[in-house]
């Protein structure tokens, strides 16, 4: 028999739209966790808990399937109290929980079948509550007042939960049922199950917003809609097959959480962050996962730029930590937002978010051609570009810098956003505003790339700005963050005009944005591949040795698989590929360690013969920005480049990383024609071949 397990340590995901549902092993959502089931902000159910004749039933397996549609749990009885004659012995009822969400509603199908030799009667109970907290109360915020819970609606087959939060909003939650309990009572419902040797029954239940009468049809129907809807998510976009059976089961199970993540908006798809703690539109997150993916799949891109232009700051906000021309750094529901107890409806504390938008952008013109849509999102750039502009003039040194608008919005504003995560050499935190490193390399390649989409327009005199600001930036990192003593570029300004010498993996970033000096490149790159950096399951957000230096924090020395990308993307610009596929190969090595699905983050220690990477408990999973990761390693080993213009895919000495030694790349649009291409080890070398397509898309190859 499996081994009992009162708390099974597991959870599983599954979001549709904008709800999303977190719960254990066993399916169930257990109080005091992240469990729930989430809509729109707010915690609708707490707890559902299964119990077989009033204990935890045991655990066989559980698992969601490959396209992240369905969770299937599968569970047997431990010895169950006699309802009739005789008790059931262990291990002859079987439970299947098969779950789904769609349209904001979660369904539910119970099967149980007896495979006892004797006739089986036992009670199968559902606990449920909904708490109806706000997602920053389930995250430890603290309230000084909350909102009402009504009493609850019970009839024959559904409860009725609700709550009028302090903002005047009812929030509901209708648990139905396909058969009546006997008894249901508020917080519990009770069933008796008869089964003759062999025989089934099928319970099916819904909860959403509103009553419902669950059963075999609505679920069916409902299931199919919801794997129809994820099939086409999957869909879009070139595809890629290795002669590596693990290699492309992470390949699909990261295009298959990037399907999950996404949620298609008036505006196009967007990319929400994670789950459980992100799940909702960010600037940095979708604007990274849309670079990492642009390659194969420009869609993607295209509802980033369209959904962030549409929310651009309009006005000055210390509480949003807005202004004119800045972009989204993230957008939530909820009581407490609606209140503004916090400051994140529409929030803009993000220094990076803007030139980031700018960057992807130009790349999006440069892989499509796509002229009219850049030129609806042009007033947008320029207005971001004007904001870039104003904070320089701004600043002490000619840099974007950021520093808070008030006490309830984020200490730091890069990508690194603990209240730790950047300090002085002796561990001091500094005062601000602060420069970071890498987003003076985002400034730079955001503007000088604008440029040149402004110069192709007629627009000379803001071309001749742009490129000329990027130069001077590109002058001050070196002057300002460059550090000979130690060959690396210093983490961040602090306020008194004082480097923060701390080498961290924000160096890295200013590769990828090809703002630096080749020669001063090699050598961060040399630290990067050094032991104080590289884990040997990807490269530490901090190097080993430094102030505030700890594999378990969550920027100080742990491992970031969207961090690894960009640095890989970063090395492989400047000429090192083997480089970028070695870390292609330590990620997907954690990755195989991980059940194929690489989390947010985790722990930095170096890696040990025979040990798995060291996992950090409360990482979201999945993450869009570390599900893309491997497309964006994937095109820094390739050297592969799509000029939309000029019809033209040019492919750079490319490598593949240990243990792939083939790769197709399949329809790979490019303008109006489409590619196959065939990359295989040969030697030392990989070779290149053309595998079908259109005539007028011509390949570049430089082996």
């Amino acid at each position: 028999m499996p081994e009992r397990d009162d708390a099974p340590a597991a959870r599983y995901a599954l979001k549709d739209g904008d709800a999303f549902l977190v719960c254990d092993a066993r399916g169930d959502l257990v109080d005091g966790d992240a469990d729930g089931l989430y809509r729109d902000g707010t915690r609708v159910l707490s707890r559902l808990r299964l119990r077989l004749g009033e204990e935890a039933p045991s655990l066989l397996s559980a698992g969601v399937g490959a396209d992240n549609v369905f969770l299937t749990v599968h569970l047997t009885n431990r010895p169950l109290p006699p309802l009739g004659d005789s008790a059931s012995p262990e291990g002859v009822i079987h439970v299947e929980r098969a779950r789904f969400l769609w349209g904001a509603r979660m369904y539910e199908r119970i099967a149980c079948r007896n495979y006892g030799t004797a006739p089986a009667r036992f009670g199968l109970a559902l606990e449920f509550d909904a708490d109806f907290r706000d997602m920053f109360e389930v995250r430890g915020a603290r309230r000084k007042e909350r909102g009402r819970r009504l009493p609850a609606e019970l009839d024959a087959q559904a409860a009725t939960l609700a709550y009028v939060g302090l903002d005047g909003q009812q929030r509901r939650l209708c648990l139905a049922f396909s058969r009546a309990p006997r008894p249901l009572r508020e917080g519990r419902a009770d069933f008796e199950f008869e089964l003759a040797p062999g025989q089934a029954e099928t319970l099916y239940l819904e909860a959403g917003a509103e009553p419902a009468a669950p059963g075999r049809e609505r679920f069916r129907r409902a299931a199919a809609a919801a794997r129809r809807a994820m099939r086409a998510r999957r869909r879009t976009g070139a595809r890629l097959r290795s002669g590596n059976r693990l290699f492309n089961a992470w390949l699909e199970r990261s295009r298959a959480d990037i399907a999950l993540l996404t949620t298609e908006l008036p505006t196009g798809p967007y990319p929400y962050a994670g789950i459980p703690w992100f799940s909702t539109p960010f600037g940095r997150d979708a604007v990274i996962t849309a670079l990492q993916t642009l390659w194969l799949d420009p869609a993607l891109a295209r509802g980033v730029l369209a959904y962030l232009a549409r929310h651009q700051a309009r006005e000055a906000s210390s509480f949003r930590d807005a202004a004119p021309g800045k972009i989204l750094h993230e957008a939530r529901k909820g009581e407490m937002v609606a209140l503004e107890e916090l400051p994140f409806a529409r929030y803009y504390g993000g220094v990076d978010t803007t030139p980031l938008f700018l960057l992807l952008a130009c790349e999006y013109a440069a892989r499509t051609a796509d002229g009219e849509f850049i030129d609806a999102l042009w007033p947008s750039l320029v207005a971001a570009a004007g904001w870039i502009e104003r904070s320089c003039d701004a600043d002490r040194d000619g840099l974007l810098a950021y520093r808070r608008g008030e006490a309830g919005g984020l200490l730091n504003q890069g990508w690194k956003d603990s209240g730790d995560a950047i300090f002085h050499d002796d561990g001091r935190i500094p005062p601000g505003p602060i420069a970071l490193v890498e987003v003076q390399g985002y400034v730079c390649a955001g503007l000088s790339r604008l440029a040149v989409l402004a110069a192709a327009r007629g627009e000379q005199e803001a071309a001749i700005r742009w490129r000329a600001r990027a130069q001077a930036i590109r002058a001050r990192i070196e002057r300002t963050f460059w550090m000979p003593e130690q060959g690396y570029y210093a983490i961040a300004r602090d306020g008194e005009g004082r480097p923060c010498r701390v080498r961290g993996s924000n160096a890295g970033h200013l590769l990828y944005a090809g703002a630096v000096p080749a020669e001063r490149a090699r050598q961060v790159a040399a630290q990067l591949a050094s032991p104080a950096f590289d884990s040997g399951w990807g490269i530490r957000t901090l190097a080993a040795g430094q102030a505030r230096y700890n594999p378990m924090s969550y920027h100080n020395g742990s491992v970031w698989p969207h961090d690894v990308a960009l640095c890989a993307a970063g090395v492989a610009r400047y000429g090192d590929r083997a480089h970028a596929a070695r870390l292609l190969a330590d990620l997907f090595e954690a990755a195989t360690r991980f059940g194929m699905r690489l989390p947010e983050l985790f722990c930095g220690f170096p890696r040990t013969p025979g040990q798995p990477p060291v996992a950090y408990p409360v990482a979201c999973l999945p993450q869009a920005w570390a599900a893309g990761s491997v497309f964006m390693l994937l095109q820094a080993c390739l050297g592969l480049r799509i000029d939309a213009a000029r019809h033209e895919v040019s492919v750079d000495r490319p490598r593949l990383p240990e243990g792939v030694d083939r790769l197709h790349l399949q329809r790979l649009r490019v303008g109006e024609g489409w590619l196959d291409l065939r990359f295989e080890r040969a030697g030392d070398r990989v070779l290149v071949a053309r595998d079908g397509g259109d005539e007028e898309v011509r390949l570049s190859v430089r082996l």
